[in-house]
């Protein structure tokens, strides 16, 4: 992302942060308490966004003989409607009905669920609008664009007495669920470094010299919803928009956030940390994206840290995982390089056990969704709210930093009092990016400030500028309600 890039980000944050003060909170509708029904009734689901998670979710809900696919909601009609039309053909002349605005499928009183996998930059409204209009809500990871919204989304569940369930279905399979207990149970020792893993190459997204034509079936305006509504430079409005700050969050928020909650959860760790610091790029591309392909996160929790790498460009594997979570114990470690598998390893690397397993984490949200107990949920909207803000604190750092000189990163580096060897996870980070012929020398990385955190209040400690980019309120009529105004 270019200085010039990362000011324009910056400043619009603070724009919107600034203008919130009067903008107020939208009108909500006060959500019914609704009993739970009986085994013998169905539950009527509403699925919105289903351009690509969204079909995950029909396949999630199609075959229940408990639940009715009631609603197809998408901002893009030819979508929406060619899902209507494979539902048709699978479920035996069942038809949903399409929508293009959420707001209209929650003026359904016998509504019981909404189901979210819109981009990022929905979650949040979309789940606490549906929560305000008496629904139980399952929200893609992560659950929120920013910090400030995830918080809002646990206050409206709570607020208003819904289950709310995130995304994160790694909390589901039994292969994991183990893997866990084994870990807390002291299986490799004391365990005070988690390292997530989102090694996923990709490739430049493109760039246009004038503005993407957006198709007259897709209503722009509502696709952008609480982002800003600007001109795209890009060749696909669809799936490309993680590579946009103003929808996205990376893929440190795309693929990253289930590891990013594997980690924390294998940690123990309850809250956001003490204090963050990210930096990497998206050097060497030239395209219609602004978030970084190669970025590693240093989250200090005092007596553990949680380290963080995403690698976008062609890369090896690191201990027998890419797209995982390793655990470093006193007495051994263990690799998560999957979501539903790990194996365990003493210290001089002979392997001990392997656990594997899958799950239904759409069965456990109607599940709890039935008992009315949010401790039936596996991955509760507090739980997905704190492992998608730690996503979004390590962007925040990104964000606000500087590019630097490898010499003038690793004297910085040095400085870190953490439980990783943060010169040698530089080093490997240094290494992989000449392996793809980025001369650091000649494209500088960008490294992010240290910021010292409270996760009590959840907010930075004396930076207002990294306090800006902790919320933004929305646009005109879909304004993120402010603190306390669910």
């Amino acid at each position: 992302m270019s200085s010039k890039n990362r000011r324009e980000f910056l400043e619009s944050s603070m724009f919107a942060t600034a203008a919130a003060l009067a903008a107020g909170s939208v009108t909500a509708v006060r959500a019914a308490e609704q009993g739970s029904k009986s085994p013998s009734e169905k539950l009527s689901v509403a699925i919105v966004g289903v351009n690509g998670r969204g079909t995950d979710h029909i396949r999630g809900y199609i075959d229940r003989s408990d639940v009715e696919i009631k609603y197809i909601c998408d901002v893009d009609e030819k979508v929406g409607q060619k899902r209507v039309e494979e539902i048709i053909k699978r479920n035996k002349g069942h038809k949903p009905k399409f929508v293009k605005d959420l707001r209209e499928v929650l003026e359904d009183k016998s509504l019981d669920l909404v189901s979210i996998a819109t981009p990022n930059h929905w979650h949040a409204l979309g789940a606490i609008w549906a929560i305000q209009a008496g629904k139980d809500v399952y929200v893609e990871k992560p659950v929120s664009h920013n910090v400030g919204e995830g918080r809002r989304i646990v206050e409206a569940a709570r607020k208003y007495n819904k289950i709310c369930q995130t995304g994160t279905q790694s909390r589901s399979m039994s292969g994991m669920r183990e893997a866990i207990q084994m870990i807390h149970d002291g299986a490799i020792g004391e365990v005070k470094l988690a390292r997530g893993l989102c090694y996923k190459p990709r490739g430049p997204i493109g760039k246009l010299d004038k503005p993407l034509e957006i198709p007259s079936h897709i209503d722009y305006d509502l696709w952008c919803g609480p982002a800003a509504k600007v001109d795209l430079y890009r060749p696909r409005l669809h799936y490309d928009w993680h590579w946009d700050y103003n929808t996205g969050n990376g893929d440190l928020g795309n693929q990253g956030i289930h590891q990013m909650d594997i980690a924390r959860w294998g940690l123990g760790l309850d809250g956001l940390s003490k204090g963050v610091l990210s930096y990497g790029g998206r050097i060497g591309w030239n395209d219609g994206g602004n978030t970084a392909h190669t970025q590693v996160c240093i989250h200090d929790y005092g007596d553990k840290t949680l380290v963080f790498e995403v690698r976008g460009l062609k890369t090896d594997d690191y201990k027998g995982a890419k797209v995982g979570v390793i655990f470093e114990g006193s007495e051994g470690y263990a690799v998560m390089p999957s979501y539903t598998s790990c194996t365990f390893f003493d210290k001089s690397g002979k392997k001990l056990k392997t656990t594997n397993g899958g799950g239904d984490h759409y069965d456990n949200f109607i599940k709890a969704v039935r008992s009315r107990k949010i401790e039936d949920l596996h991955a509760d909207i507090e739980e997905g709210h704190q492992s998608s803000a730690l996503c979004h604190t390590a962007n925040i750092s990104y964000l606000l930093g500087s590019e630097v000189s490898p010499a003038e990163l690793l004297d910085r580096l040095g400085s870190l009092k953490t439980k990783d060897d943060v010169k040698e996870t530089f080093a490997r980070t240094k290494q992989h990016l000449a392996a793809n012929n980025m001369d650091l020398e000649k494209t500088k990385l960008t490294l992010g400030p240290w910021l010292k955190f409270n996760p009590e209040t959840e907010t930075f400690v004396d930076n207002s500028q990294a306090d800006a980019l902790l919320f933004r309120p929305g646009r005109g009529a879909y304004t993120v309600p402010a603190k306390g105004k669910v």
